[in-house]
């Protein structure tokens, strides 16, 4: 009986939330003995109605007025009059007293990306191959020709947005990369963001935040180089005017507010899981925090640290990680180890931490993260900042089909085939077949065309023509 008042209950909440992106609906399906200590009150897409709304009249306006109206847009939401584009003078400038041991962590931790980035980069292989006797056919790595970076700078300088997306481009090859970030407090530029954007590589920068700054990117405004592809985080607007334009331009992923669940046995310590939790949920109002434990006792500690960190922290990221866990926090109890992997699979969050034993098992069967923090020593904060993988990384579930950036978000694969006539005696009598049993005459006739070309005296079963 408890445990059908207890289905009852996750029903109710994935109906009232109108999303079963936490996988409530699934987990019942299953019959899981799921607990919930905590339990969300509210799911990031409530609050994207209003956004989409927003953007989208922002988007046509810039459409139909281009710089004109970016430079407006700039003017009331950022109280930015000066130049868009940044010369090399200006840089320096804004630059000019950094602090040596600020720019040599900004130097190290780009060189950590970096470094990881050429490795995946020298992952990926070109080739060539027979597939048939006259065959040949490969694929080619091409690089984009323009990339867009965007990096936020609203409650915090997001110092390490920059590197990561700039220098992961152009680890991958992009002949032409534009940063652009949010003028901070009305004054240009972050001078921390804009050193790590210099030290990244990026070739234009560009002082603009929001929605224009996307819209920007996409349409080539000030630069005459529209962008193949925009990556990097963003607040709700950014990331709605990114799902606007995709399409007309490539993205990273689908992003919303930044994500976080921890995996923790009777093993964990608790108070470092709290840490961790807080830790994420600091990003905004909006970020999700999410405990999967087989532990009640270590749960309920959790639950009880989490308040006493919150309240510790300073204003800013008080209010955002406050908000956070009361409206999107979640601690689940599961029977067993098995139960929590298909648990975290359908929250297939963006942001994933084990503290618990055998590590290896746990690398080899949980499937959907963003990225994986596996240990207590791995936390979270190092790959947001410093230890090399990239931090841009899919969310609301997306993980269960997409990884996060790297430098193959940059790279297109594409193929190429060549063919000898002597092949074509094979192939092109058998395409000729199928295009007719599709209903498909001209495609068929192409290869008719060929045999009737290079082996006029042969003849060949070419399927029945299509009649209408």
């Amino acid at each position: 009986m408890q445990f059908m008042v207890l289905q009852l209950l996750v029903l109710a909440w994935a109906s009232s939330s109108r999303s079963l992106r936490y996988g409530a609906e699934q987990l019942l399906r299953c019959d899981l003995m799921i607990q919930y200590l905590k339990r969300a009150a509210k799911t990031p897409e409530t609050e994207s109605g209003e956004a989409r709304r927003v953007v989208d009249e922002m988007l046509a306006n810039i459409a139909v007025r281009g710089e004109e109206a970016v430079r407006e847009y700039a003017r009331t939401l950022d109280r930015w009059t000066g130049e868009i584009v940044m010369s090399a003078d200006a840089i320096e400038l804004r630059i000019a007293d950094i602090d040596g041991g600020i720019k040599r962590d900004i130097e190290f931790a780009t060189a950590q990306v970096r470094r990881f980035a050429h490795a995946q980069r020298e992952s990926m292989h070109e080739f060539a191959t027979e597939v048939h006797p006259g065959l040949s056919a490969g694929q080619r790595l091409i690089p984009c020709n323009v990339a867009g970076c965007y990096v936020p700078t609203g409650r915090y300088a997001h110092i390490a947005s920059a590197y990561m997306t700039v220098a992961t481009a152009k680890a991958a090859g992009v002949p032409t990369v534009i940063a652009c970030s949010t003028p901070y407090k009305g004054e240009g530029i972050h001078p921390h963001v804009l050193y790590a954007m210099k030290v990244a590589g990026a070739d234009i920068i560009m002082t603009l935040g929001g929605v224009q700054a996307i819209a920007t990117l996409a349409h080539g405004l000030f630069t005459g180089k529209p962008a193949d592809i925009i990556v990097g985080p963003g607040n709700k607007y950014v990331a709605e005017a990114k799902r606007a334009l995709f399409g007309q331009v490539g993205i990273d992923v689908f992003a919303g507010p930044s994500e976080v669940a921890v995996i923790a046995d009777d093993s964990a310590d608790a108070a470092m899981v709290a840490s961790d939790l807080v830790g994420q949920a600091e990003h905004g109002h909006e970020s999700p925090a999410w405990l999967l434990t087989t532990s009640r006792s270590l749960a309920e500690a959790v639950l009880r640290h989490v308040p006493l960190l919150i309240d510790a922290l300073p204003a800013t990221a008080r209010d955002a990680a406050g908000a956070a866990w009361r409206d999107y926090g979640e601690v689940l109890v599961c029977g067993n180890r098995e139960e929590v992997v298909q648990v975290s699979d359908r929250y297939a969050p963006e942001h994933l931490e084990v503290h618990a034993n055998d590590l290896d098992w746990w690398l080899e069967h949980l499937t959907c993260y963003g990225s994986l923090f596996l240990g207590e020593e791995t936390t979270v904060a190092f790959g947001d900042k410093a230890s090399g993988p990239n931090h841009v990384l899919p969310t609301r579930g997306a993980a269960r089909y997409s990884g996060g950036l790297s430098v193959h978000k940059f790279i297109k694969t594409v193929t190429w085939q060549r063919m000898t006539r002597a092949a074509n005696h094979i192939i092109a009598p058998t395409t000729a077949r199928i295009s007719r049993l599709e209903g498909m005459e001209a495609h068929a006739r192409t290869a008719d065309d060929r045999l009737a070309k290079y082996f006029p005296r042969d003849r060949f079963e070419l399927g029945e023509p299509v009649r209408n």
